[in-house]
């Protein structure tokens, strides 16, 4: 007789599957947490001049963007075709922006507060007035951090 026989007839034993949810929803969790959604949805027709000297923003959660532009073909028939201002996924007016702000200001943690950003997104075709409105109450409602958008000039 020999020492080594084969076994035969034996299955290898079947998965388990228990673990199986637990793994998918790790995997849902993770692609929730990582997956960035898109802030608003542009209304008005926002292209930014040229620079030359750009700064990159650091965190972008910090940042309030108010886009000046002409309002898209789509919206016209509504607003016209004179420059308007969107703060989020709404037509504004300059009135409203102190609003705006705190609403964003509340999200936030107390101890970055005091460090958001309204970054200005102006069609090149607005005019300094609306602008020039626009930091004036930007003034007013105490946000002196103040950043203006745009492309980078190609070489």
């Amino acid at each position: 007789m020999s020492k080594f026989q084969k076994k035969r007839g034996k299955s290898s034993p079947a998965i388990s599957t228990a673990s199986l949810p637990d793994i998918i929803f790790m995997l849902l969790f993770f692609f929730m947490v990582v997956t960035v959604l898109r802030d608003a949805e542009l209304k008005v027709n926002v292209n930014t001049p040229a620079a030359t000297e750009l700064t990159k923003l650091e965190k972008k959660s910090l940042v309030n963007y108010i886009y000046l532009g002409k309002p898209m073909k789509k919206y016209q028939d509504v607003y016209g075709t004179k420059p308007r201002m969107q703060l989020g996924d709404k037509f504004a007016t300059v009135a409203d922006i102190p609003l705006f702000l705190e609403k964003h200001k509340i999200k936030l943690p107390e101890s970055q507060r005091a460090s958001t950003t309204s970054s200005l997104r102006v069609d090149g075709k607005v005019t300094m007035g609306i602008v020039q409105d626009v930091k004036t109450q930007l003034r007013k409602s105490n946000q002196l951090k103040v950043n203006y958008s745009a492309k980078p000039r190609e070489k």
